[in-house]
């Protein structure tokens, strides 16, 4: 099991109410697992506690086998991460801010430049790698920050929102990516509210809604149901709001 979440309670002062409440996921390699959700729903708040950005008050985070609170250094050495604001260092080239990261992570010479290699074929950026970040377009310093949160081989990849702003061939690509990614033995878990994007790549499928989860899906045995997951989605969603 490479990400195991279990009870997860975060709000955001005392006497607020919880933002999300008794989070159970679980993940494992060779999966692509999408977290569901209107805006709103804690989607983002689950990822940033996932990712040690935010304290929780109740609840486990195991990553990679290694529990955040305990061990938040080598949980954190086992994921990379790509926010749905992603900040990147736009006075450095894409080449040198990949690079960077690297160095943050001591990915040896050699293995980084394969990397590298290999990410030039799957994204494309050709020799716009070289020019400065601050000259890309959105889905180009998209590409750089998934280039720099892969640099060091990490078994799991989070996201939050990663199809945002992208044009319809940069998604494609991206869609692809996560297919691929998951099948070399990694686990990807990303929130989204695209249905079309969550039925496309997805394993299994956590709706939340009001910071709980309301059910589990395996996609594949879904959709061979019959069943169609943009109906059924709204319909559980609208029935919670309803109570």
């Amino acid at each position: 099991m490479l990400i195991e979440i279990k009870g997860l309670c975060k709000k955001y002062s005392p006497k607020a109410k919880y933002t999300i409440s008794g989070i159970d996921i679980k993940g494992y390699a060779g999966e692509v697992i999408g977290i569901l959700g209107h805006n709103g729903a804690g989607k983002s708040t689950m990822i940033k506690c996932i990712t040690g950005m935010h304290p929780y008050e109740r609840g486990r985070i195991k990553i990679a086998g290694h529990d955040l609170a305990t061990n938040a250094i080598e949980a954190k050495k086992s994921f990379g991460y790509v926010s749905d604001e992603f900040t990147l260092f736009e006075k450095m080239t894409g080449y040198e801010f990949v690079n960077f990261m690297a160095d943050i992570y001591r990915v040896s010479p050699s293995d980084r430049k394969k990397r590298i290699a290999r990410f030039q074929k799957i994204f494309a950026l050709g020799d716009s790698i070289f020019n400065p970040i601050s000259s890309y377009s959105h889905g180009m310093k998209q590409k750089i920050a998934f280039m720099g949160a892969l640099i060091h081989n990490p078994i799991v990849f989070i996201l939050d929102e990663p199809m945002v702003g992208l044009d319809p061939h940069t998604a494609n690509e991206v869609k692809n990516f996560f297919v691929d990614h998951s099948r070399r033995g990694n686990l990807v878990l990303f929130s989204s509210h695209n249905l079309d994007v969550v039925e496309r790549v997805c394993d299994r499928v956590y709706i939340i809604d009001q910071g709980r989860i309301l059910e589990e899906i395996k996609v594949k045995e879904f959709t061979q149901s019959g069943r169609n997951l943009e109906q059924y989605f709204l319909s559980i969603t609208q029935r919670v709001a309803r109570v």
